[in-house]
C-alpha cells in the first residue's frame, strides 16, 4: 500500500512522454521549417553603398548604406562591428527597404557586416562583408592620459583624464565623453566633469568602495571628434581601493578623529589655522607624503625678518594641497594642540601622532576640516576638491549629463602654480 503512489506517478510521468513525444512528431510532419531552414545565400539581394568595392578603403565623410534590391524581400537585421568589438550604430527603414549608419565610420580600422534578409514567402537570408576604412585625414590624434598612476589608493581619488589637444565644442565633448569607459568592481555609479578643455575628472557620486578594482580606458581610437581632429590609441589604467580610511579634524575643538571603514581608529588632539591663517575647509584628498620637508617662508613670499617668516625643518608631513598645507609634526605647538589654532593654515600635531597619522594613511584618503572659518577647499587645481561639489554640480560638467559647462571653479592641475602666494597661509607657525 506505501508502494502505490509510487507506481501512480511513474504511470502518469510516462504517459506525459507519450503524449509529449505525439506532439513532436505531429509539429515535425508540416512543412513550415521557416524558422529552421539554413538561411539562403542573399548575395544579390543587398547592396552596400560605399562599401561595394570592398576592397578599398571605404571614405569616412559618408555613412555606410545598405539596401534591398528585391523589391518582395526585406531587410530585418543588420550588425557593423569593428576590430575592437564597437557596434556602429544604425538604422533601418521601417518597410525594411534601406539601413544606414547613424554614427561616424572609425578610421583605420576594420568592419565586418552581417545582414539578415527574408523573401517574400518569409524564408531567411544572409550576407557578410568586411571591408577597411580610411585612415584619418590628419596624423594629429587625440590621445589621452589617465591617472593616477596604476597602484592602490584611498576611496576618494578621482580618476582624471588629460587630453593631448583641447576640445571646447559641446558635440566634440560628447564624442570624447561617450568614449572613456571607467568600470568597478563592485559596480558604483560615476561621471565625468570637465576640468577645462583639455582636463576631466571621474568619480562616483559618493566615494568609492573599499577594497574596489577600477579601470579606466578609451575607445576613442580612429573615432570623429571635430573636424580633422580623430581619437588615437590610449594605454588604460587599473587601480585599486584599500580601506575606506577618512579624517575629520573639528577646528574648533582642535581634535582630528580618524575611521577606518566607519569605525574610529583614533583621536589626536591638533592645532590648525590661526585667525587670518585658516585652514581650508572641506574634503581634501591626501596627495603625497614625505618624511621630511624644509618649509621656508622666503618661497612664499614672505620677507625675511618679518613676524610671519619662518626656515624649519618638518618631518611625517603629509600633504593634502599642492601649494603647501600638510598635516604634519609641529613639536613647537605641542602646547597649543587640543586648546588652540596657532598654525598658518597646516595641521599640527605631535610628533607621535603625526608618525602614526604618516603611517596609517595613503594617497587617496580623505582628510575633511570643520568649523575653520577658513574658505573652502578650490573643487580644482590645489589638490583634489572634486568631493565639495555636491552631485546635482557635478553632472553639470559632463558634456553627456548637464553639457560640460563649466560651472566657474574649474581650473585644471597646471594652474596650481597660481596658489604659491597663498602658501604662507598653510605653513606651521614659528
Amino acid at each position: 500500500m506505501n508502494d502505490m503512489p509510487r507506481y501512480r506517478t511513474v504511470a502518469g510521468c510516462a504517459l506525459l512522454l507519450a503524449s509529449l513525444g505525439a506532439g513532436a512528431a505531429a509539429c515535425g510532419g508540416t512543412d513550415s521549417g521557416k524558422l529552421s531552414s539554413h538561411p539562403y545565400d542573399a548575395a544579390d539581394q543587398v547592396s552596400f553603398g560605399v562599401a561595394k568595392d570592398h576592397k578599398k578603403p571605404v571614405p569616412l565623410t559618408k555613412p555606410l548604406e545598405i539596401t534591398s534590391n528585391d523589391g518582395d524581400g526585406r531587410i530585418t537585421d543588420v550588425t557593423a562591428v569593428d576590430t575592437a568589438g564597437h557596434h556602429l550604430a544604425g538604422e533601418l527603414a521601417a518597410d525594411g527597404q534601406r539601413w544606414h549608419s547613424t554614427a561616424p565610420l572609425t578610421a583605420g580600422t576594420h568592419y565586418t557586416v552581417r545582414v539578415s534578409t527574408e523573401d517574400d514567402d518569409g524564408k531567411p537570408g544572409t550576407r557578410r562583408l568586411s571591408f577597411d576604412t580610411a585612415p584619418p585625414p590628419s596624423k594629429k590624434q587625440l590621445k589621452v592620459t589617465f591617472g593616477p598612476n596604476a597602484g592602490e589608493y584611498g576611496v576618494g581619488e578621482p580618476i582624471t583624464a588629460q587630453l593631448s589637444a583641447p576640445v571646447k565644442a559641446p558635440a566634440a565633448r560628447a564624442v570624447v565623453e561617450r568614449s572613456l569607459k571607467v568600470t568597478s568592481v563592485p559596480a558604483t555609479q560615476g561621471s565625468w566633469y570637465w576640468v577645462d578643455s583639455t582636463h576631466l575628472h571621474y568619480r562616483p557620486e559618493a566615494y568609492w568602495p573599499a577594497h574596489a578594482s577600477v579601470k579606466a580606458s578609451s575607445n576613442l581610437a580612429g573615432v570623429k571628434v571635430d573636424g580633422k581632429l580623430y581619437g588615437g590609441a590610449s594605454k588604460p589604467l587599473s587601480i585599486t581601493t584599500g580601506d575606506r580610511l577618512i579624517a575629520v579634524t573639528d577646528a574648533s575643538s582642535h581634535r582630528m578623529t580618524v575611521y577606518r571603514n566607519g569605525k574610529e581608529i583614533n583621536d589626536l588632539p591638533v592645532t590648525t589655522g590661526k585667525p587670518g591663517f585658516e585652514t581650508r575647509d572641506g574634503v581634501k584628498v591626501v596627495l603625497e607624503k614625505q618624511a621630511f620637508v624644509q618649509m621656508r617662508s622666503a618661497t612664499v613670499g614672505i620677507a625675511a625678518g618679518s613676524s610671519d617668516s619662518y626656515d624649519l625643518p618638518v618631518h611625517w608631513a603629509t600633504r593634502v594641497t599642492w601649494s603647501g598645507e600638510y598635516v604634519h609634526a609641529a613639536p613647537w605647538s605641542v602646547g597649543s594642540q587640543g586648546s588652540a589654532n596657532v598654525s598658518h593654515g597646516c595641521t599640527g600635531m605631535s610628533t607621535d601622532d603625526a608618525e602614526w597619522f604618516f603611517n596609517a594613511v595613503r594617497p587617496g584618503d580623505v582628510v575633511k576640516v570643520e568649523n575653520s572659518g577658513g574658505d573652502e577647499m578650490e573643487h580644482f587645481g590645489n589638490g583634489f576638491g572634486d568631493w565639495n561639489l555636491d552631485w546635482k554640480d557635478w553632472l553639470k560638467g559632463s558634456a553627456i549629463q548637464g553639457g560640460g559647462s563649466s560651472t566657474g571653479t574649474g581650473k585644471s592641475a597646471d594652474n596650481s602654480a597660481q596658489n604659491v602666494v597663498q602658501a604662507s597661509r598653510l605653513r606651521p607657525a614659528v
